[in-house]
């Protein structure tokens, strides 16, 4: 079922990651559901708030979110998409504001440890963490804060009216976050699959794992991911999240049929089409006219 107006709950508020990730994946007519936390986003969705979730669930730099991985199996919404998405950080302030009035940068922690290199050229600033990149740019712009800066992407400072003093920031220029797309069992559009999020036990004996292993090898089906997490209170007994990929649907049938004989509490969390230019190239960092290093020389050649 194609719904024209999408409503998409997303972690965060408006020009947050996952509403340029939504934007992106949904195309400008979606509306988002601006959700406190990743629970949140799946009781909107339970409650028929929504119609989709966009959901992180892992980064290049900082790796797998863990808890978002319970939160698929507690919930047992289907998986119907991905997107990766390319971190590009910005630094931005209110209009006017000149570089030496700064004595505080602000965003979410993980935006902050992918801007290291940035901070060890400039060690006065004051770091002040938060839990939202968009919401620290709404934060400079609520309170008219003219010593603060905060990290967040374009969107945000389009739409809290900040400046850009600085584009790029971030130290790795091929930062990746992959988001899952989910949505109601009564909701899914039949396409094509290529790509499936599998989650699975296996018994705690040698080789219990590398039997399922083999069999995609076998298969000719390509393993993408894998993530375990303890179950629990069952000591040695692990959830295995497996994201596998094929060319042909025999080769995902017949692994799953085959695999189905060494695992225990099988759950497909999604099939899918996976999403194919995350490899893209990230354009070369363009420089604000106002730029901070050129700044900073001009500083030291007084």
């Amino acid at each position: 079922m194609k719904i024209e107006q999408p409503k998409v709950a997303i972690q965060g508020i408006r020009a947050s990651f996952h509403e340029e990730a939504a934007l992106k994946y949904f195309g400008e007519n979606t509306e988002t559901i601006e959700c406190n936390s990743f629970k949140q986003t799946f009781e909107s969705l339970k409650n028929r708030e929504a119609d989709y979730v966009v959901m992180a669930i892992e980064n290049s730099i900082a790796g797998s979110i863990l808890p978002n991985y319970t939160l698929l199996l507690d919930y047992g919404f289907p998986v119907v998409g991905e997107i990766y998405l390319p971190i590009q950080l910005h630094l931005m302030a209110l209009p006017g504001v000149k570089f030496e009035d700064i004595k505080y940068v602000t965003s979410h922690p993980i935006a902050l440890r992918q801007c290291v290199d940035f901070f060890d050229e400039y060690p006065h600033l004051k770091i002040v963490e938060s839990s939202d990149t968009a919401a620290c740019a709404k934060r400079i712009r609520d309170e008219q804060l003219t010593d603060t800066v905060a990290i967040a992407n374009s969107l945000a400072a389009k739409l809290y009216g900040l400046d850009v003093l600085e584009r790029r920031i971030e130290s790795n220029k091929r930062n990746f976050t992959r988001f899952l797309i989910l949505t109601h069992h009564d909701n899914i559009e039949k396409k094509p699959a290529n790509k499936a999020s599998l989650c699975f036990q296996v018994s705690n004996k040698v080789g219990a794992l590398a039997k399922v292993l083999n069999i995609f090898a076998e298969e000719g089906v390509n393993m993408s991911k894998i993530q375990s997490m303890p179950i629990l209170g069952k000591r040695n007994e692990y959830n295995f999240y497996v994201d596998i990929e094929w060319e042909e649907q025999k080769q995902y049938d017949a692994s799953i049929r085959q695999i189905l004989k060494y695992t225990h509490n099988f759950n497909i969390l999604g099939e899918y089409e996976r999403h194919d230019d995350e490899h893209a190239v990230s354009p070369k960092p363009r420089r604000a006219e106002r730029s901070i290093r050129k700044y900073i020389n001009i500083r030291r050649n007084v």
